[in-house]
């Protein structure tokens, strides 16, 4: 009797995805959005629906329709960034030695340990192989552009944080996960709250992250993983503070938009390591988090400059 319920139950599971993959392919060859001159078919849709639910099984669980929204925000802002590039960098080639290291990376992220592996679970989900060295380095490039232009208007003080590592022997840490957006036109911050609010009530924050967020931590459901506490800024060190574990804060004004922040656990950890190495660590996790907003404010101002056509 189980046998046969596992039966059906994995025959509606594959009706419903053919289904949505039959609703693509009916637009096959027609052109869905002109980003500027970059040109976008239902068959880059369908890759990037792909993609996403590669990279994050999550995806899976969200509706039809929230399925298409969130591929194609993360396809054209993938376009944005290709366009901004194409303004600096001649081509996007990379030396093997990084490019292997950005593999690498990727194979980790998805809990792999070969090329082998990653062909397996690209065939799985019918996604192109040769598009993920795309997509790599799309992101590379798109970082250094970012680094080399916002690099000087990071600012940390080590001498506080060395300060802070030397007088406390435990750590706070925090499980983080975020959600970072901003408001259209005439769009209320209130009724913007409640709406991401009541995804949250139905389908759990790390499921309104992918449909909200704008940040690329949406790919992972909006997880930051574990932050030190003297790595917050104050603003949102003292929301953090207040809020409980399994909660998420009230909206965070930062630069670029709007934040908040899932509270998932919180622990302490007792400070062994080199207070210079503690300290060179907490500055690359602050200049990541500068680095990621300038990044979301440059995307956000690019955008405005790009022509995006639907069809």
């Amino acid at each position: 009797m189980n046998f046969i319920k596992i039966k059906k139950i994995t025959l509606l599971l594959m009706i419903i995805w053919l289904g949505l993959i039959n609703q693509v392919l009916s637009f096959e060859n027609k052109i869905l959005l002109k980003i500027n001159n970059e040109i976008v078919t239902s068959v880059d849709l369908l890759n990037e629906v792909n993609y996403l639910r590669m990279i994050n099984k999550k995806f899976n669980n969200l509706e039809k329709k929230a399925i298409f929204e969130i591929s194609k925000k993360s396809i054209i802002r993938e376009k944005i960034k290709y366009i901004e590039l194409s303004k600096y960098f001649e081509d996007l080639n990379l030396e093997n030695k990084y490019y292997n290291a950005l593999f690498t990376n990727f194979l980790n992220r998805l809990n792999l340990n070969s090329e082998s592996e990653l062909k397996k679970l690209v065939n799985e989900y019918n996604f192109p192989y040769e598009l993920i060295e795309e997509k790599l380095k799309i992101d590379f490039f798109w970082n250094q552009l970012i680094l080399n232009k916002f690099s000087k208007d990071i600012k940390i003080d080590e001498e506080e944080i060395r300060n802070k590592v030397t007088q406390n022997s435990y750590q706070k840490e925090f499980l983080i996960s975020e959600i970072f957006f901003n408001l259209k036109k005439n769009e209320k911050l209130l009724e913007k709250f409640e709406t991401i609010k009541k995804e949250i009530k139905l389908n759990g924050f790390g499921n309104a992250a992918l449909v909200h967020s704008i940040s690329s931590s949406s790919d992972n459901n909006g997880k930051l993983g574990w932050i030190k506490n003297n790595s917050m800024s104050k603003k949102i060190k003292e929301e953090i503070q207040k809020t409980s574990l399994g909660n998420f804060t009230n909206p965070i004004v930062i630069p670029g938009g709007f934040l908040i922040l899932m509270v998932e656990d919180e622990r302490e950890t007792k400070i062994e390591t080199n207070v210079e190495q503690e300290v060179d660590l907490i500055t690359k996790e602050i200049a990541n988090k500068q680095l990621n907003q300038f990044s979301n404010i440059y995307l956000n101002k690019v955008r405005k400059e790009i022509q995006i056509n639907e069809f």
